[in-house]
This record gives C-alpha cells, sequence and structure tokens, in this order.
C-alpha cells in the first residue's frame, strides 16, 4: 500500500478518531497525539491491513486502547470538553443558547463521570453512531453487553439531570 492509497482508505475517518481521543482524554493536544500514533501505528502495518475486514473498526479499537493506556499512565480525572464543542450558530435567541450550552455543560459532565466503559459506548453509539456490533467489534465486549451499558449510561443521565432540574425548580 503506498502514501496514497494509505490516505484515500484510512483519513475518511480521522475526525472520529480525535472526537473519540478528546471524549476520553479530554485534552486537545493529547487527542491530536493519540490520532497521531494510531495513524503512525496503521502506517507501519500497512502491508498487513488488507487482512482486516474494517479498517475503521481498527483504528478506533487502537485509538481507544492507546487513550486507556494514556490515561491509566497518568492516572488522572478527565475535565469537561470547552464550550468550543458545543457552540451553535443558528440559535437565534441568546437566551435558549444560553440554556442549551448549559444544557450541554451539564451532559458532558454526566458523561465524563460514567465508567469508562459506558463512557466509550456513548461516545462511539450516540455521538459517532456507530452500530451495536460495529461497537462490539471495538470495545471486545458481546452485543448484549454493549446494549446493556448504553443502556445503564442513559439512565444514569437521565436521572441525573432529572434530579438537577428538579433541584433547580424547587430552588425558586
Amino acid at each position: 500500500m503506498n502514501s496514497e492509497d494509505f490516505k484515500q482508505q484510512l483519513f475518511g475517518f480521522k475526525n472520529k478518531l480525535y472526537r473519540l481521543s478528546l471524549r476520553l482524554l479530554s485534552d486537545q493536544q493529547e487527542a491530536e497525539d493519540a490520532v497521531q500514533e494510531t495513524y503512525l501505528k496503521l502506517w507501519k502495518m500497512r502491508k498487513t491491513l488488507h487482512q482486516y475486514n474494517s479498517k475503521e473498526a481498527l483504528a478506533m479499537t487502537m485509538t481507544k486502547n492507546y487513550c486507556l493506556d494514556q490515561l491509566k499512565a497518568k492516572r488522572r480525572t478527565t475535565l469537561p470538553l470547552s464550550n468550543d464543542e458545543q457552540s451553535s450558530s443558528n440559535l437565534p435567541d441568546p437566551h435558549q443558547l444560553a440554556e442549551l450550552k448549559d444544557d450541554a455543560l451539564k451532559i458532558n459532565f454526566l458523561i465524563n463521570a460514567l465508567p469508562e466503559q459506558q463512557k466509550i459506548i456513548m461516545q462511539l453509539r450516540d455521538v459517532e453512531q456507530y452500530e451495536f456490533e460495529e461497537i462490539a467489534t471495538i470495545t471486545g465486549l458481546n452485543l448484549n453487553a454493549v446494549r446493556v451499558n448504553l443502556s445503564r449510561a442513559r439512565k444514569q443521565i437521565r436521572q441525573q439531570l432529572i434530579q438537577q432540574h428538579n433541584y433547580e425548580i424547587q430552588s425558586y
């Protein structure tokens, strides 16, 4: 595989790799490094890439593993994503925009507080729109475990949002 073939086949999903690594590492530079490391490893194994059914799933798995290794090495807690990620330019009402940004920050905080496995599954399914079978391949879990973890993660976030919303209403 030459460099043009490599670029054509593997660079189409680099943004997904970046978003996954940013979700896990919560740092833009570290996320960029994770994507770069993944592509470096893929380049080194370019002669055997034809053996894989889904190069995208392979890259996502490699990125996830790299990020988890980085987190283990640093033993640090994750931080919420910056406001830049949640901004939306086509909302006319500033009050609605402020509420949406606040909700997005709350949701990001709640997602980042989930256990790593649920966080990864939620990112892959709800943000990246992967199918359950692909998520099972990437995470190494069986299909039922993926569904259960996603359901539990969504339920936990929903309950916490309802609790926060009810608390805000009662505090007035």
